[in-house]
């Protein structure tokens, strides 16, 4: 059970994956919620039921019918929230797997009867392959393959078309603390089309992520392509395949990009990307977490709690231009790109 959001449902999906090379014969039932089902709903040999948060009382009574008469050997119980808490009443299983003492809130120990070992300093994918630790397995190997369908494929080409080495802007993360000034992501998008990078923004249809796009726009000496609100889950994945890079706070879309093995140009202040920024390769972040750590909270990072989020006014103002611009370029130069 992993409900949501769209990074830590990516993060689960190694999990998934690892159950299905070691256990072959188990039966896996995931219960996700109704947007991130649009991602990973049609991974290979798992049934999902869904959970739609915005319905309510009704979406909680839509999975207690989907659950009725069902009972499980184990439910791993990997969400901590109250409604999902709540929600896991409705799951029926012998063994209920779910987190540490210090990493459970709103009352978590009271819906599971197992735990995940107690440790600190994990990534968030880390943590959840540890929830079968418990069973007697154990994640060694990290792969996602998430299915993109043909359609998606041929839109993305239609967008993206020929090979150009091709930078992906997604500017905005749901924790608007996280997000970069506007004037520093035109300065970012400029610098790489002087140096003959193809640049797309990218992003959802709310009016928060078009009003963002429509900013950067606004600022840039020479507009990128504006593929905002035009894409899915599923068409974005389908850009990833067809670029080199992603410039993006911490976001869902920073998952996706690692799980499509895209580079990663992380922009980390507010959070610490040891924890949560991109699983496989974190070099071309920049990670301005510690010094977050010392101006807003009076020391360093490894004296806070770890997964502390310093989301402060301004705590992104600490990430430079020129030091991304110094990652765009080291990234150009691993990954042999020919740049003007």
């Amino acid at each position: 059970m992993r409900t949501s959001a769209i990074g830590d449902v990516t993060h689960v999906v190694p999990l998934v994956r690892t159950l299905q090379a070691t256990v072959p014969e188990t039966r896996l039932t995931w219960l996700v919620g109704k947007l991130e089902r649009r991602l990973v709903g049609d991974l290979p040999g798992v049934e999902f039921i869904t959970f739609d948060k915005g319905a309510g009382r009704a979406g909680m009574k839509a999975v207690r019918q989907a659950l009725a008469g069902r009972r499980f050997d184990a439910l791993l119980h990997m969400q901590v929230a109250l409604r999902s808490n709540l929600l896991s009443l409705a799951v029926k299983a012998d063994r209920r797997i779910g987190y540490d003492r210090a990493r459970s809130k709103d009352l978590h120990g009271l819906f599971v009867n197992e735990r995940i070992p107690a440790r600190t300093g994990d990534h968030v994918l880390d943590a959840m392959a540890s929830f079968i630790e418990p069973l007697g397995l154990k994640q060694t190997q990290v792969r996602w393959d998430i299915p993109v369908p043909d359609e998606a494929h041929a839109w993305a080409a239609e967008q993206l078309p020929g090979d150009a080495p091709t930078l992906l802007v997604s500017p905005m993360s749901s924790h608007t603390l996280r997000n970069w000034r506007v004037e520093r992501y035109a300065a970012l998008v400029d610098h790489a089309m002087a140096r003959g990078m193809r640049v797309a923004l990218v992003g959802g249809p709310s009016a928060a992520e078009r009003g963002l796009a429509d900013a950067i726009l606004a600022a840039v000496r020479q507009a990128p392509l504006d593929l905002t609100g035009k894409d899915t889950l599923k068409r974005f994945m389908a850009l990833l395949s067809r670029s080199a890079m992603i410039l993006t706070p911490d976001s869902g879309p920073m998952h996706m990009a690692n799980a499509a093995g895209v580079k990663v140009l992380g922009l980390h202040a507010a959070s610490n990307p040891h924890r949560s920024g991109p699983y496989s390769d974190r070099r071309w972040c920049v990670d301005k977490y510690d010094e977050a750590s010392r101006k807003y909270l009076g020391k360093p990072a490894a004296e806070i709690p770890w997964g502390t989020k310093i989301e402060k006014p301004g705590v992104m103002d600490l990430v430079r231009v020129d030091e991304m611009i110094d990652r765009f370029e080291a990234c150009a130069a691993h990954l042999g790109l020919s740049l003007v």
